[in-house]
């Protein structure tokens, strides 16, 4: 019996299995997004992304003005490398916790108002953490050029 239903279900693991890549590749390219329209906002918007990193986002342990310069850097550089997949699960490890520091730093996310915001970031970081547990799948560059080269620094899981 147990072998009938495995031999029912194969087909839908085989669907499932090759979709792996592409919904890695859509998770990748909807995160990113989402950083990445912010950062861009923050570029548009100089004086205000600075008043903003003084009054608004505390971020422990940097000068609001170095914290505006690292974080919207952050926003613009770690979006592309989740694009390409490229630096693998440390480049994801350093999205991952570029995310936390949002939360902890944007008080506001933590009122009655803000759990949206909070819902929101929460999800992000879930994805991110899926990613960062998994490493790139085969739509990345990392993969092609451990194929190319050989694993430099990590197994890739597919």
């Amino acid at each position: 019996m147990i072998v009938f239903i495995a031999r029912c279900l194969r087909p839908l693991f085989d669907v499932l299995n090759f979709l792996v890549p592409i919904v890695d590749l859509m998770v990748r390219l909807w995160v990113a997004k989402i950083f990445f329209v912010a950062g861009l906002t923050k570029i548009e918007s100089w004086d205000t992304t600075i008043m903003l990193f003084q009054y608004e986002y505390h971020v422990p342990l940097l000068p609001p003005i170095v914290a505006a310069v690292v974080g919207t850097a952050a926003e613009l550089i770690l979006p592309v490398l989740l694009v390409l997949g490229l630096g693998g699960r440390v480049s994801i490890a350093a999205f991952f916790i570029y995310n936390m520091m949002a939360v902890i730093s944007y008080h506001y996310l933590w009122t009655p108002e803000g759990a949206l915001g909070l819902d929101q970031h929460i999800n992000w970081g879930l994805l991110l953490a899926l990613m960062m547990t998994r490493g790139y799948s085969k739509y990345s560059l990392d993969y092609w050029i451990s194929k190319k080269h050989g694993y430099l620094f990590e197994k890739q899981p597919l």
